[in-house]
Order: structure tokens, then C-alpha cells, then sequence
């Protein structure tokens, strides 16, 4: 942690997870709230049991791509300079987090864009049937 004349500084690294609400690739959807309550239960954990806290701010979005159009939510997580972590403890922490989440949300497969590269997980080699191929 770095102390400046405007404040405290951590080295800046980032990343934006995009879910999609769609339970598979059925028309039932999870509530943001749902979301959220999962996503606080995983940090809740990772404080407990690791003292790492990674906060996220969250908003929503849509997957578009050919005829596919589905709703989501986009988790941005910064290095935060209250708790700050080292690269490879921040980009380990988002995967995991990421993981959980996807698991918990049945989710076939997510993305992860880091500040220096992109990460796909993925539980279902599937491919969403509007998606033209």
C-alpha cells in the first residue's frame, strides 16, 4: 500500500466477469438480488476464511451474438487500495470467485477480461442454438 498527498494507491489490476442470467440455456432467469446474495455468500467465505476481499461493482448488460441476445450482469472487480493484492493473489481470487459463481448459477461457460489477458471457464461445451453457426 502506497500513501500519496491524494490518498492511498495500489498497483491497478482489473477485471470484468459478464454472466448471464439464463439458468443453462433455458428462458428461466436469475434475479440480480439472486445474483448478488450468491455472489456476497462467495466473498463472505473468501474474507472468512482468507482475508481476501474483493469487492465488485455490478450492472447490467446483455450478451449479444448473431441471434443470441441474452441478459446479464457484469461484475468489475478493481485491486482495491483498502485491501490491496498482488497480482497473482487478485487474478487467482477472481477465478475463483468466477468459478463458484458460475457453478452456483448453472452457467455453461463465463468470461474474464483481466487487465492483461482473457480467461473463458467453461462447464458445457454447448453452443446457445441461436447462435449462427
Amino acid at each position: 500500500m502506497k500513501h500519496s498527498k491524494n490518498g492511498i494507491m495500489a498497483n491497478k489490476y482489473t477485471a470484468t466477469v459478464t454472466i448471464g442470467l439464463q439458468k443453462g440455456y433455458s428462458k428461466n432467469l436469475w434475479a440480480k438480488a439472486e445474483v448478488i446474495s450468491k455472489l456476497q455468500e462467495i466473498q463472505n467465505n473468501f474474507i472468512k476464511d482468507k482475508k481476501i476481499y474483493l469487492s465488485a461493482a455490478v450492472s447490467d448488460c446483455d450478451i449479444v451474438l448473431s441471434g443470441q441476445i441474452e441478459p446479464s450482469i457484469k461484475l468489475d472487480f478493481i485491486n482495491y487500495p483498502k485491501f490491496p493484492l498482488e497480482e497473482k493473489e487478485f487474478k487467482e481470487g477472481v477465478l475463483f470467485l468466477s468459478t463458484d459463481l458460475m457453478k452456483k448459477l448453472n452457467q455453461n461457460r463465463i468470461v474474464i477480461v483481466f487487465h492483461n489477458d482473457i480467461v473463458m471457464l467453461e462447464n458445457n461445451p454447448e453452443t446457445d442454438s441461436r447462435i449462427s453457426k
